[in-house]
């Protein structure tokens, strides 16, 4: 008579591993995971355009291959000259310039600079041999949201990309830390005011709300969500407060809003 009793403590483990394995009996196996949170810019349906320009031929290929490996990118065009890199700014709609400072024909300052009157809102990356102070803070002053350092270890220019479109800012750790020692040794020195707009600024109740939410980390979808407004409307009033404020960033617009008492 064929043994009929339970699997015991001496059965084979493919036998007890058998009998804990899931049996799936539609025949369909489970989605994957989502690639990306769906509140987050840069989706497979509507992926960060983005332009780059590199007089490096070969840091430019390992650019553009990192960045055409991500779903979440499209790597719109790409040029290697000022003079390219004023035609694709003319020519293409973008959501983020990368752009390396010492180019052949001239300088990266001047496309950072051109970038800024024709797409007011797109976010700027630097991508640079360049580590000097005056070079970073004078990027960041024309309006960069971002400085990475080429052939620096641990960083992604992918990432990089979606950060930047999601409100933050990147900077290669070894600058960080250098402007921080910088500003540890500025001591009790008082930080200057931000310059005030010729005209006198208010803010609208909805747009000092949007705002509140911006300085709390909250990216355009969040906002949306809490405040019970479209994405769109919000991102109208984002744009309404930086021409009011006269700013070209959310940290900015949120730093001269802290100080003229707009939050």
């Amino acid at each position: 008579m064929p043994d009929t009793a339970p699997h015991s403590a001496d059965a084979p483990d493919s036998a007890r591993v058998s009998e804990r394995r899931p049996v799936y009996t539609t025949g369909v196996c489970p989605p994957p995971e989502p690639l990306w949170p769906h509140f987050l810019t840069g989706q497979e349906d509507a992926p960060v355009r983005v332009l780059l320009v590199d007089d490096d031929e070969f840091m430019r290929r390992v650019i553009a291959q990192e960045l055409l490996s991500d779903l979440r990118i499209h790597l719109e065009a790409q040029a290697g000259s000022v003079r390219d890199g004023r035609r694709l700014l003319a020519t293409h709609q973008f959501d983020v310039l990368m752009v390396d400072l010492r180019l052949g024909d001239g300088s990266g300052f001047d496309l950072i600079r051109e970038a800024r009157k024709l797409h007011r809102y797109c976010e700027i990356i630097v991508i640079s041999a360049l580590e000097d102070d005056a070079h970073v803070i004078h990027a960041f002053e024309l309006g960069a949201t971002g400085y990475l350092l080429k052939h620096a270890w641990l960083q992604s220019f992918a990432q990089a990309v979606l950060h930047v479109v999601n409100g933050g800012a990147v900077i290669t750790p070894k600058l960080t830390r250098r402007l921080l020692a910088r500003m540890n040794l500025q001591g009790t020195e008082e930080p200057p005011m931000p310059e005030a707009p010729a005209r006198e600024v208010t803010l609208t109740a909805r747009e000092r709300e949007v705002l509140r939410c911006v300085a709390r980390g909250c990216v355009s979808k969040e906002i949306s969500l809490r405040l019970g407004i479209s994405g769109q409307t919000v991102n109208a009033h984002i744009k309404n407060i930086y021409k009011k404020l006269q700013v070209h960033s959310r940290a900015q617009a949120v730093s001269f809003a802290t100080h003229t008492g707009q939050l």
